[in-house]
C-alpha cells in the first residue's frame, strides 16, 4: 500500500497526471495519490482495469474484484496508463 510520499515530493501534484486524457478501452492501473483525497477503497491500490467512459472529470473504470466485474468512478490523478 502507498502510505507516504518521498519527502521531496510531499504535497506536490503532477499536473500532467491530473489533466491526462484517457480513451475508451485503455488499460490503466489504480495508483492512489496520497496528496488528493480519494473516494475509492484501498483494496483497489495496484489493481488494473479498463476505461469504459468519462463522467465529468472522472473516468468509469471496470475492474475485476475477485471473480466479479465492478465499476468504479476514479479521478485521472489516481490512474496510470498501461501500454499493451
Amino acid at each position: 500500500m502507498v502510505r507516504k510520499k518521498q519527502i521531496r515530493t510531499r504535497g506536490k501534484l503532477q499536473l500532467s497526471r491530473y489533466f491526462q486524457e484517457l480513451e475508451k478501452g485503455d488499460s490503466v492501473a489504480v495508483v492512489r495519490e496520497p496528496a488528493v483525497q480519494s473516494s475509492f477503497p484501498e483494496r483497489l491500490q495496484g489493481r488494473t482495469g479498463v476505461i469504459e467512459s468519462k463522467r465529468g472529470k472522472s473516468y468509469m473504470v471496470k475492474i475485476n474484484d475477485l471473480s466479479k466485474e465492478k465499476r468504479f468512478l476514479i479521478e485521472p490523478i489516481h490512474l496510470k496508463k498501461i501500454k499493451q
